[in-house]
């Protein structure tokens, strides 16, 4: 991942769609960029209060505190305002 800003809030930008742990609570912007070129914004936090109770039940999400996708985000947040 790499750090930009765009209008003075600091922009992550990944190769993969993310949610960590470590990054709950930070109000964290992230940019994903899909093999295809397709890019989506996304609030880290809103993402993550979505996503909670599924999140808090996978065992790599338990184990590694992370979880990431790499072709497209999840279908709960499909046509969902994420920003």
């Amino acid at each position: 991942m790499s750090n930009s800003k765009e209008n003075g809030t600091k922009v992550l930008k990944s190769k993969r769609f993310v949610v960590r742990l470590s990054l709950v609570g930070k109000n964290q912007t992230i940019e994903f960029t899909n093999k295809k070129g397709d890019t989506v914004t996304y609030n880290h936090d809103k993402v993550y209060s979505i996503m909670k109770d599924k999140l808090e039940s996978l065992e790599c999400f338990k184990k590694y505190k992370s979880y990431t996708a790499t072709n497209n985000i999840p279908m709960v947040l499909r046509d969902k305002d994420l920003v």
